[in-house]
C-alpha cells in the first residue's frame, strides 16, 4: 500500500511539473507570437491546412482507433457520431482553417481612437491576450479549429480534449505542428495535452503558475460550471452552451411553404453536436400545421405550448 501510494504521489508530480512546464513554454511562444507578421501566420495556416490533407490517412486510423475504443466503452450512437471522422469531414477540417487564414489578422487593428482637449491622441487597439488555454470534449475538430484561430489572433494556446478523441487529437496536433514549423514559429505556440488524466484540467484551472491569460471551455454545461467555479485565471472566458434545445414556434398561418425548409432544417439535423444528446429533438409548431405529422413519423416531438397557440401572421413571423 505504502508503494502504491509513493507511486502514485509520483506520478502526479510529474503531471505538475509538465503542465507547468507547458506554461512556460506557451509564455515565451507567445511573445515570438504577438510579434510574427500576418504573412507568416497565414502561412502557418496554409501549411496546417496542407498537412492535414496529406496525413488523412494517419488521421483517420487514428480515429478508427478512437472509434473502436469508444465502441467498446460504450458510447452512445451520437457521442460516436461525434467523434467519428471521414473524408469529407477532414477535408472540412482543412477548409476550415484555410477559411480562418483568410480573415483580417485582428491584431494592431484600431477599434476607436479620440483626440483629448490637450492633444494628446488616444487609440483603442487589439492586442493578443497571451496564452489560452481551450477544454473541450470529444470532437476531433475542435483541436483545429481552436489552434487556429489562436494562431490567427497572435495568442499561444494549450489544448486539452476529451479522452475519447485522444489519438484523433494527437494526429491532428501533429499537422499543426508541421504547419508552424514550415512557417517558422514556435512549435510550442499550439500545445496538445498528452495525457488523459483529469488531473490536467485541475492543473490548467489552477492558471499554471500564472502563465495562461484565459480558460475558454468548449463543452457541455457541467464542464462550463466547473471551470466558472474553480478557474483561477484573472480572465475567464465561459462559453454558455445553449439550452438543451432550441425552438421556433409557427402559428396556424405559418403553413406558408417558405417556413418549411426552416422547419425542416431545425428539426432533422444533427442536434447532438449541441450537446442535446439527452433529449429528443424537438420542434415548435401549431398541431394544424401539416409538418407536425411529418415530425410525429420523423420520430421527433412537437412541444407547441397551448398559450403558444396564436394565429400569427406571416409578417409577425417572418417580418413579411
Amino acid at each position: 500500500m505504502l508503494t502504491r501510494n509513493n507511486t502514485t504521489s509520483d506520478e502526479q508530480t510529474a503531471l505538475i511539473f509538465t503542465m507547468d512546464q507547458m506554461g512556460q513554454h506557451a509564455k515565451a511562444a507567445s511573445r515570438a507570437l504577438a510579434i510574427a507578421s500576418p504573412a507568416q501566420k497565414n502561412e502557418a495556416l496554409m501549411a496546417m491546412a496542407s498537412a492535414i490533407l496529406q496525413h488523412e490517412a494517419d488521421i483517420l486510423a487514428a480515429n478508427a482507433i478512437d472509434m473502436a475504443n469508444g465502441s467498446d466503452a460504450g458510447l452512445t450512437t451520437a457521442m460516436l457520431d461525434r467523434l467519428e471522422l471521414s473524408p469529407a469531414r477532414v477535408q472540412a477540417i482543412a477548409d476550415s482553417i484555410i477559411a480562418i487564414s483568410k480573415l483580417k489578422d485582428p491584431v494592431g487593428d484600431v477599434i476607436t481612437a479620440w483626440d483629448r482637449p490637450n492633444g494628446l491622441k488616444i487609440e483603442r487597439v487589439r492586442t493578443p491576450l497571451g496564452v489560452i488555454g481551450v477544454i473541450y470534449e470529444s470532437r476531433p475538430n475542435v483541436t483545429a479549429d481552436a489552434g487556429a484561430l489562436c494562431l490567427k489572433s497572435g495568442n499561444a494556446v494549450i489544448l486539452r480534449g476529451g479522452s475519447d478523441s485522444v489519438n484523433s487529437s494527437r494526429a491532428i496536433h501533429a499537422c499543426l505542428i508541421e504547419g508552424l514549423a514550415k512557417a517558422g514559429l514556435p512549435e510550442t505556440c499550439i500545445q496538445l495535452v498528452q495525457t488523459t488524466d483529469r488531473q490536467a484540467v485541475g492543473e490548467m484551472l489552477k492558471g499554471l503558475n500564472g502563465t495562461l491569460n484565459v480558460i475558454v471551455p468548449r463543452g457541455g454545461r457541467s464542464l462550463v460550471e466547473r471551470v466558472q467555479k474553480r478557474c483561477a485565471c484573472t480572465r475567464l472566458c465561459a462559453l454558455r452552451r445553449p439550452l438543451p434545445y432550441l425552438c421556433r414556434c409557427i402559428g396556424q398561418s405559418g403553413n406558408d411553404d417558405r417556413y418549411s425548409d426552416k422547419r425542416k432544417n431545425a428539426a432533422h439535423r444533427r442536434l447532438w453536436l449541441s450537446g442535446n444528446s439527452a433529449r429528443r429533438p424537438q420542434s415548435r409548431c401549431h398541431p394544424s400545421d401539416p409538418h407536425a405529422a411529418k415530425l410525429k413519423r420523423k420520430g421527433l416531438r412537437n412541444s407547441c405550448h397551448r398559450r403558444n397557440l396564436y394565429r400569427l401572421s406571416a409578417s409577425k413571423i417572418g417580418g413579411g
